[in-house]
């Protein structure tokens, strides 16, 4: 009887062990969770499109041999539809989302998740935040089952200052952003950071506005063009970079402007609306890379006549596939333990999510605005491109971490 049970307990251990092993052709679902209606609705379509494709393009190619697929789910931009999100996803059968426009709802998916997890084990969650940039989420919020692919607002601006700081033009610096934590940071991080590279550097404005909510620029860059800046900094992104472009050619304001997000959707027409300008991105990626991400450019272009710029899909999808692959299992937790530390080849050299903080350690670029010359990319068929002007390694953008990981028993 005994050596019954023995052959019983054994088959289920090798069945159990079965299941969780990444096998060739199995497919790991991915809930995409991020504004599909409302002001955003464009740049989160765009980039759920650069995760399914992404995910398309890659499936089967990893070392685990998984399939990957990604379903959206629409948050509105808002933290407590994120959570409605969450648990549909959750009661859809998804084990890793995906969420990156805005803080305030990748904050509240990192705590939901970290709640989740602790109350059901055997179910685990894992979060790919590809775009939520609040340092907070890797340091005093950080938590184990949240890895980050972009790089955060610090990091953004260590590199961003290291440039500016040698541009003996920049004196005089407005510092314009939305009104949420992503744009508090900015400005936070740029007075901070500029002073110690530059103490010289005035800013002689500073401006928080709703996020998704004005309209018209005017009268914002009415005080731009009063104070006597020669250089306008903002983190803002999507319709709110957007609309703000186009007030600064409908004012004939032509200042360089210091940017993170002038490649996302809509943007860059603006910008050529308005002619040549000056307009530098910091960013972990740029519009003319070379390689396999150049030709998923290409054919993402070919197929939805649309710009691939959100190259965090690209790293996210690899660095499964080969966390899977040491994991030999698609479960969550091996996967989340598997991925800590881990290092992956890229399109900007070797990138490495940091065990203490889940925060993904990356090669920086600043780009410049200008015409494409021939065999470069033009940015939403403008013939404007973003040309790499500066490559910097990851330690250059690197910072501290105050995180305090705690990580689950066993």
């Amino acid at each position: 009887m005994k050596y019954q049970l023995k052959i019983v307990a054994a088959a289920a251990a090798m069945a159990l062990a079965g299941t969780a092993f990444a096998q060739k052709g199995e497919t790991v679902k991915i809930a995409f969770m991020d504004p599909l209606s409302g002001p955003f609705a464009n740049v989160g379509q765009n980039q759920l499109k650069s995760w399914q494709f992404a995910a398309e393009k890659l499936s089967g190619k990893n070392p685990a041999g998984v399939k990957f697929e990604v379903t959206g789910f629409d948050n509105k931009g808002s933290p407590q539809e994120s959570l409605n999100t969450l648990k549909a996803a959750i009661d859809q059968g998804f084990r890793y989302i995906t969420q990156g426009n805005g803080s305030g709802a990748g904050l509240a998916l990192e705590d939901a998740v970290s709640k989740y997890n602790e109350r059901n084990p055997g179910k685990e969650v894992i979060y790919l935040n590809y775009a939520a940039v609040d340092p907070s989420m890797t340091n005093e919020k950080c938590d184990y089952w949240h890895f980050r692919l972009d790089a955060d607002t610090s990091m953004k601006m260590e590199a961003l200052t290291t440039f500016m700081k040698d541009q003996p033009k920049v004196k005089k610096v407005y510092v314009i952003g939305q009104n949420y934590s992503h744009g508090q940071q900015v400005a936070k991080y740029f007075k901070d950071a500029i002073g110690r590279k530059r103490p010289d550097v005035q800013i002689v404005g500073e401006d928080l506005h709703p996020i998704g909510q004005v309209k018209d620029f005017a009268p914002y860059v009415a005080k731009i063009k009063q104070s006597g800046a020669d250089s306008v900094l903002t983190g803002n992104w999507g319709q709110d970079l957007t609309l703000l472009v186009k007030a600064m050619n409908d004012a004939g304001l032509k200042i360089p402007m210091y940017t993170y997000y002038a490649g996302v959707t809509g943007t860059p027409t603006a910008l050529a609306a308005g002619g040549d300008s000056e307009v530098y991105v910091v960013a972990y990626g740029h519009a003319n890379h070379g390689g396999e991400l150049g030709q998923i450019g290409a054919e993402f272009n070919k197929k939805f006549d649309d710009d691939y710029y959100t190259y965090a899909t690209y790293n996210g999808i690899n660095l499964l596939g080969a966390a899977m692959a040491k994991a030999k299992s698609t479960n969550p937790v091996a996967v989340a333990k598997a991925m800590e530390g881990l290092t992956v080849k890229s399109f900007g050299g070797d990138v490495t999510m940091r065990a203490s903080d889940h925060q993904l350690q990356q090669a920086m670029y600043i780009t410049k605005w200008q015409k494409a010359k021939k065999g470069e990319y033009s940015v939403e068929k403008t013939g404007y491109t973003f040309v790499p002007i500066k490559q910097m390694d990851p330690y250059v953008s690197s910072t501290p971490t105050s995180c305090q990981m705690k990580r689950p028993a066993g």
